[in-house]
């Protein structure tokens, strides 16, 4: 089984909400909630590739500074296995705005159980309870 590497953020601001992406049609997983990130690039670190990601997906900058390692997910799928390091980040420049037909929406911890998640993601939450 191939392993895939993708890296994630929760992106926090200063109410302390989370932002979430909806996957959106088209995709695999479509409909469900997830953390912005993506995958890791031949010659990338976890880190360069979020901060990639957040430029292309969601059109914010930020820098691996910002990028507090929190966690990881690892789960396998069916015909993959995910391998997934998660930051926090509570600091970055411009407004999210979703550029890949994607929806967003900024979530409170306690609200996240009521956004259908994909199966790595789920963990997450307590994680992310514990440290808000």
């Amino acid at each position: 089984m191939k392993t895939i590497l993708v890296s994630a953020v929760a992106l926090i601001d200063k109410d302390g909400r989370i932002l979430l992406a909806q996957r959106p049609e088209g995709k695999s997983m479509a409909g469900l909630w997830e953390f912005p990130g993506g995958k890791v690039e031949a010659g990338e670190t976890p880190e360069v590739a979020l901060i990639r990601e957040l430029e292309e997906e969601l059109g914010i900058n930020t820098w691996s500074s910002c990028l507090a390692p929190l966690t990881f997910a690892s789960h396998s799928y069916d015909d993959f296995h995910l391998l997934m390091p998660v930051f926090a980040c509570r600091k970055w420049e411009g407004i999210p705005t979703p550029r890949e037909q994607q929806t967003l929406k900024w979530v409170h911890v306690n609200e996240m159980r009521d956004y259908p998640m994909p199966p790595a993601d789920v963990p997450l939450i307590a994680t992310l309870r514990d440290l808000l």
